[in-house]
């Protein structure tokens, strides 16, 4: 039995994670726009006698390293001496990534180009001489659909083949300058008597790294008490002129292999080029994006209400199958108001979150969410946001936690700061049973629209505390937004229902784990002490909530909602889950806030917008300290949350009385 490592390298979104899981039987999450992948991912693969040991990286353009994303990928390639590196390269944009094969080769790892999206590239009329490409790098070259398994096997079997050479790789020499070449031999001369600073680099690949200006290199090797005479000396225009020299060295080469390689028919219009002219337009974008997530939150309330329904039949029956048993009061108390009635409450919505997860899932694959980020680059600029940003926002439409780790593709730390502190206002799955279970109450045949508002409302709160923010704290500029747009592709109606099935999986745990956890607590402090009525103000849960519920006075809120927003700082669906067990069970919630005098629809809006607003839950707590990396931005991040959801529901219930009614 023998191990092969291998890592799966590339430019963002060219299917590494979509091989990554063809390869190892696993569903990691992918995307039809680049971020997705932000840390390293690991699998297995069993093949005959070898055991493949796979390591989706993050997508890099180059291993020059600006953002902490790209960070990882490089640390990952220059430390963990792999036993070969599978780049995968976009087929239809070979010359693009064809510039981080210059760098790979360099490093001097055994390779595997793996070229991805074949098909596509037929469909656009592009041939590849893959025999061509292999001859001119010396690197094998294997023709793969990873969406459908094609070429898998052949990969897998080249791979092995190639880990099992055992003469040093020899791939095609990139002709630099004839000084730069004498630079970098000298170096490597000198670096080859302190081999032991230098890690697992080769004295050649850290010259080069040297020549090209890396920062981290120089100060590892400085650290150690080893100063290269020419760089100490080297005057710095001199060392921009040499590093200037290397890029366009590797691009030339870039160039001259797919001009070997790659022939393109010229003057066809792709029907791809057409709807892009639509859908990025400067004027009809923003409204096309607005109207696309407007129709998917209809559909999310249409089409799960009546799954909503039969869920609530199934857990009525259940209650009043219970109540005919002869038991315990307390275990009764236990099943049907703890476990029923909180449980239950939350699992109703199952259905909503699955259809969004479904919607979410294909305007991704469609590759309409990367031109969604491109159309809002514009205005997301002028109000002191990185055109980027948008990503990490459309991700934390599912969960504000990967949203938050997507920021690791941001380059400037002021960007990274402000798209952390505002991505908690993108309503995430986790809040989607409160809007539709007081929308649905109080709203009626509007709720869809209220849900949208909602979600409207979120973004344009995190827009303008970005403006607050960077007009007040970080004054420089957003750095610019360069981002290369997927092509479309017809959505795999397999891939959503697989990627809707592990999200809307992961959602039941938390019904099972926290929301189970968090709901039994709440039906305790409703029960105690011995004697006292059920979830009356007399119960630990009625005390709590009333030393809270000043503070909450002058936005309408009761003190059984107010419980449901201090569970809730645990995870959103514990609100749902509280407000069941407190008004006497999933059967009845609907209808007790309804018949309840102290609600009414603009205070059940304050409260979905409060919700919407507020710190978004623990798991995210936990994230953004590790991303921010200090106590201090994390309280800014997480007080400034309840800050403007406390303000911004105060105004929603005092200007939304002149409209709606108290």
């Amino acid at each position: 039995m023998k191990d092969i490592r291998i890592l799966l390298a590339g430019n963002p979104n060219v299917g590494k994670t979509t091989l990554f899981n063809s390869l190892c039987g696993v569903h990691q999450h992918t995307g039809n726009y680049p971020g997705v992948t932000v840390e390293i991912k690991e699998g297995k693969r069993q093949i005959n006698d070898h055991s493949l040991f796979v390591s989706d990286l993050p997508g890099t353009y180059s291993l020059s390293a600006f953002t902490p994303d790209e960070q990882v990928a490089r640390d990952a390639l220059l430390t963990s001496n792999p036993d070969a590196v599978v780049q995968i390269v976009d087929a239809t944009n070979i010359e693009r990534n064809l510039f981080l094969t210059t760098q790979l080769m360099e490093i001097g790892l055994p390779m595997v180009i793996a070229l991805n999206m074949s098909d596509l590239a037929d469909e656009q009329k592009i041939t590849i001489d893959a025999e061509c490409l292999e001859k001119n790098l010396k690197i094998p070259v294997v023709r793969i659909v990873a969406r459908n398994g094609e070429g898998i096997e052949k990969l897998v079997d080249t791979i092995i083949r190639v880990t099992e050479k055992k003469t040093p790789v020899d791939y095609k020499k990139i002709e630099y300058p004839h000084s730069v070449t004498t630079h970098i031999a000298e170096i490597g001369n000198y670096l080859s008597s302190h081999v032991s600073l230098l890690g697992k680099l080769s004295p050649h690949y850290a010259a080069i790294r040297l020549m090209e200006g890396d920062e981290h290199l120089e100060k590892m090797l400085h650290d150690q008490g080893l100063v290269i005479p020419f760089i100490d000396k080297c005057d710095p225009a001199e060392r921009d002129g040499i590093a200037e020299d290397i890029l366009l060295a590797r691009y030339r080469t870039s160039e001259e292999v797919t001009t070997c390689a790659v022939k393109c028919s010229m003057g066809a219009v792709m029907p791809a080029d057409l709807i892009d002219q639509v859908l990025t337009h400067r004027l009809f974008g923003i409204p096309i994006f607005l109207s696309c997530m407007w129709f998917a939150f209809q559909i999310t309330f249409s089409a799960s209400n009546p799954f909503l329904v039969g869920i609530e039949y199934l857990f009525g029956i259940f209650t009043e199958m219970m109540n005919g048993v002869e038991m315990d009061p307390f275990i009764r108390s236990f099943l049907a108001d703890g476990v029923i009635g909180g449980v239950g409450s939350v699992l109703v919505f199952v259905p909503s979150i699955f259809v969004m997860f479904i919607l979410l899932s294909i305007l991704e694959d469609t590759g309409y969410l990367a031109r969604a980020a491109f159309v809002m680059d514009r205005f997301m600029h002028s109000v002191g946001l990185h055109g980027k940003s948008f990503i990490p926002f459309l991700i934390g439409f599912g969960c504000n936690v990967p949203a938050i780790m997507a920021t690791r593709t941001l380059q400037s730390k002021a960007d990274r700061i402000i798209t952390i502190i505002t991505i908690p206002f993108m309503s995430c799955a986790a809040r989607l049973p409160v809007y539709v279970l007081f929308a649905g109450v109080f709203f009626g045949a509007a709720a869809g629209n209220v849900i949208f508002f909602l979600y409207v409302l979120g973004i344009a709160v995190a827009i303008i505390s970005a403006m607050i923010f960077r007009r007040f704290v970080f004054r420089d500029e957003p750095s610019p937004f360069i981002m290369e747009l997927p092509p479309y592709r017809k959505p795999s109606g397999l891939a959503a229902a697989v990627h809707m099935w592990y999200k809307g999986k992961e959602y039941l745990k938390r019904a099972g784990i926290v929301i189970f956890g968090g709901v039994l607590v709440v039906w305790a402090l409703a029960t105690f002490p011995v004697g006292v009525e059920y979830g009356s103000v007399d119960s630990l849960a009625g005390i709590l909530g009333q030393v809270f519920q000043p503070l909450f006075a002058p936005l309408g809120f009761n003190w059984q909602l107010v419980v449901g927003l201090i569970f809730g700082f645990v995870a959103k669906e514990v609100v749902v889950g509280s407000l069941g067990t407190l008004y006497g069970g999933e059967e009845m919630l609907e209808s007790s806030l309804a018949a309840d005098p102290t609600l009414s629809p603009v205070i059940a809006l304050a409260y979905m917008v409060f919700v919407l607003l507020y710190f978004p839950c623990v798991a995210a707590f936990g994230v953004i300290r590790q991303e921010l990396g200090n106590w201090k931005w994390t309280c800014i991040a997480v007080g400034w949350g309840i800050l403007v959801a406390y303000i911004v529901a105060f105004i929603t219930l005092h200007v939304g009385s002149l409209f709606i009614g108290a």
